[in-house]
């Protein structure tokens, strides 16, 4: 089990830029795939990026590539969302998420989540 402690949002205008924090507790963070999810009001919580243990593989909705891009750090513990060009329809609740079982390319087993950040992006 790891614990997952998300930062980084806020409000922002269209065409602005966000980085999301995710700081994991634990000594095997490196063995985690980890991801973002989000999940506007109501509207059920979707699959945004996610990103392999060493950082080399990543997969992205469609609705965010070219956009968004996901990293880590395992040194630090540390997973990142790197969110440009932010337009007003990717106002929701980011929450991030660890997985040893990486299914697909969506992140359909996650086995941690994190608390959540709000991302407001006004037009």
């Amino acid at each position: 089990q790891v614990q997952l402690v998300e930062s980084g949002g806020g409000l922002v205008q269209a065409g602005g830029s966000l980085r999301l924090s995710c700081a994991a507790s634990g000594r095997t963070f490196s063995t985690y795939w980890m991801g973002w999810f989000r999940q506007a009001p109501g509207k059920e919580r979707e699959f945004v990026a996610a990103i392999s243990w060493g950082g080399y593989n990543t997969y992205y909705a469609d609705s965010v590539k070219g956009r968004f891009t996901i990293s880590r750090d395992n040194a630090k513990n540390t997973a990142y969302l790197q969110m440009n060009s932010l337009k007003p329809d990717d106002t929701a609740v980011y929450y991030c998420a660890a997985t040893m079982n990486m299914v697909g390319v969506t992140m359909t087993r996650v086995s941690d989540w994190g608390q959540g950040t709000q991302v407001t992006v006004s037009s």
